[in-house]
């Protein structure tokens, strides 16, 4: 039995620091989505959509959340019934300001909220995140969160993995010289933790493109340009499960093996109790739970 879920990446030529600007363009890539193809369940927006690169004066950007601007993005979420994923935003809270991504389910409400762990230093001045996010789409499956230089760091979407997630959505806004090297990260945290990787880059002064979708194999299902794009993907988390329990193209069965390894991971010990892995129950599931 299949698990589909359809989601659209919005690689969205971001204006330079033009904030109603481009929540304009976002409320209307939405409308537009929605009726060219109502069947999208899901719709993602790059890291910092709102704001453009450079940052500026980033501080002065920061919103509250929940707040007007999230306010506004929830009532476009339950209008045209989408689980709504609006890139980030610069966060500001009484010990300082986060770079921070939201969830919208498909009712408007704020399901839970991600704080980028990993900032890229020394560029980024935000604070960092102490919580890893997951979230259930309800009778299709477990997602994570993660935004632009956390996948860097292999331990963020193994721990992903390790709570449940079957496909990690990634919003990017990169512009340096390091992308093509990115897409190869992406391809292997799919392949590592065999599930769907879905990254998201903006375009303009929001990023240099080459989005990419990423099936649990390492398959690329589809790679934007550098211009604005949309990506429609509809895919079939069953094929998680399969090929956790099969193994990577059908033979490499890596989950499998680091699940019942008598080795002991000290970076993984913290993570206590729940539901894991479809069919090889591991010690984790925890949820960012914070709204």
């Amino acid at each position: 039995m299949s698990r589909l879920l359809t989601v659209a990446g919005v690689q969205m030529f971001v204006q330079f620091q033009d904030v109603e600007a481009n929540l304009r363009t976002m409320e209307e890539q939405v409308a537009f989505i929605s009726r060219s193809y109502p069947y999208v369940d899901v719709i993602l927006f790059p890291e910092l959509a709102m704001y453009g690169a450079p940052f500026g004066e980033w501080k002065d950007a920061a919103i509250e959340i929940p707040g007007k601007v999230t306010d506004r993005l929830a009532t476009l979420a339950k209008k045209y019934r989408k689980w709504l994923i609006p890139g980030s935003f610069y966060e500001r809270t009484p010990e300082g300001i986060y770079n921070t991504a939201i969830v919208l389910s498909a009712t408007g409400e704020l399901v839970t909220r991600y704080r980028k762990l990993y900032p890229w230093r020394p560029l980024e001045q935000t604070l960092a995140g102490s919580d890893f996010c997951v979230f259930d789409i309800p009778d299709v499956g477990r997602i994570g969160l993660c935004i632009c230089y956390d996948m860097w760091v292999p331990e963020v979407c193994r721990t992903l993995s390790w709570m449940g997630a079957e496909v990690i959505l990634h919003p990017t806004m990169t512009t340096s010289q390091d992308r093509e090297q990115e897409l190869i990260l992406s391809r292997a945290n799919a392949i590592f933790n065999q599930l769907y990787f879905l990254d998201v880059n903006g375009a303009g002064w929001g990023g240099n493109g080459l989005s990419l979708f990423v099936d649990p194999h390492g398959r690329i299902l589809q790679r934007a340009g550098e211009s604005p794009a949309i990506l429609i993907e509809t895919i079939d988390l069953e094929e998680v499960t399969r090929s956790r329990q099969t193994g990577v193209a059908g033979v490499s069965q890596i989950l499998r093996q680091f699940v019942n390894t008598p080795l002991k991971f000290p970076v993984y010990a913290d993570i206590k109790g729940g539901e894991g892995f479809r069919d090889l129950t591991p010690p984790a599931v925890v949820r960012n739970k914070s709204t």
